[in-house]
């Protein structure tokens, strides 16, 4: 199969298309043949500096496409069928080896690209705001970076849960103005509020001076230190990355000052720990995708041999949504 690899870990240069092995079904496990791959800001990050497990190294965590191989002992997917699938490594190629229980099956009338947009990025919005955020109706909630795949899920979750107000941070007044349509009430451009305080007073602005009782933040760093000055008292943040990248830690004591909280939220690890509880929870989410509930919104799709230049674009900041790789 040709996969996009890498030996080292650096900008999106490092990447090479070439011929590699086909992978195996393991007991238990599927290959799947892939036929959309959603890029994650965690293929980024691993690019750049992450653990290479194999060499030559296949990035990437989430792609969809459909069952071309079966292990032993696996009898709840079948051949040909359409699944969109997590795993610590490896989407970005042709075909993937994943266990059957990292699988989901993708309804009738789901288009596979949208699919392939869905465990992770509404998984992850969904956690940030109900299990660790603990959003009820009435609330109101900023959403950091709302123009990304964990931005957009959440601003459509948060509204279709009731929140009465949802606010949303991006880099152009045109991103801003696309949101709307997903349920975004107040945007806010971070270039021109580049400043904790700035933030904060927009934020408080647009709440009648009140603030808000929950953020979404995947930026970290000085951002994080935004979400916090724009809380109400009591209110909580749900910090899920380190989009931003920045090396300096961010200074989050003024949390206490409005008995805050901090949850951090990683859906990997919740996966792996508690699949009773985030199986159906991914699952009720890609069906009502599949309803026209929700949307993916899909921005761009580069072929599979130019992943160089998806990284590239999806580092310019310049994207709306999912960025795909088509093999």
């Amino acid at each position: 199969m040709k996969a996009a690899v890498y030996y080292q870990t650096g900008g999106p240069e490092v990447f090479k298309y070439e011929e590699v092995p086909d992978p195996v079904a393991r007991r238990g496990g599927v290959v799947i043949e892939v036929q959309a791959v959603s890029i994650q800001g965690g293929d980024l990050l691993h690019r750049q500096g992450g653990v290479l497990t194999s060499t030559p190294h296949i990035v990437g965590y989430q792609a969809a496409g459909v069952v071309r191989e079966l292990g032993e002992g696996v009898t709840e997917l079948k051949l040909g069928q359409k699944v969109v699938a997590t795993m610590g490594s490896g989407s970005h190629a042709e075909l993937i080896s994943v266990p059957a229980r990292s699988a989901f099956a993708v309804p009738d009338g789901l288009d596979i690209q949208h699919a392939a947009g869905v465990p992770i990025e509404f998984g992850t919005a969904d956690d940030c705001l109900f299990e660790f955020g603990r959003l009820t109706a009435g609330e109101t909630v900023l959403v950091q970076a709302g123009a990304g795949g964990v931005g957009l899920a959440a601003i459509q979750l948060a509204k279709a849960a009731g929140a009465t107000t949802v606010l949303a941070t991006a880099s152009t007044d045109e991103r801003l103005a696309g949101l709307k349509a997903y349920g975004m009430d107040h945007g806010i451009n971070y270039r021109t509020h580049a400043t904790p305080g700035a933030l904060g007073k927009e934020v408080r602005r647009l709440t009648d001076g009140r603030g808000v009782d929950l953020v979404v933040d995947s930026v970290g760093g000085t951002t994080l230190e935004g979400s916090i000055n724009a809380l109400a008292y009591r209110g909580r943040v749900s910090w899920v990355g380190q989009a931003g990248r920045e090396e300096r830690p961010p200074e989050i004591w003024p949390i206490m000052q409005k008995n805050g909280s901090i949850a951090g939220v990683f859906l990997g690890a919740e996966m792996g720990i508690n699949p009773s509880r985030t199986r159906p929870m991914i699952e009720k989410l890609i069906a009502r995708v599949a309803a026209g509930e929700l949307k993916v919104v899909i921005d761009k799709t580069f072929p599979l041999a130019e992943a160089a230049a998806a990284h590239t674009y999806i580092e310019s900041r310049q994207a709306f949504g999912r960025v795909l790789l088509v093999p």
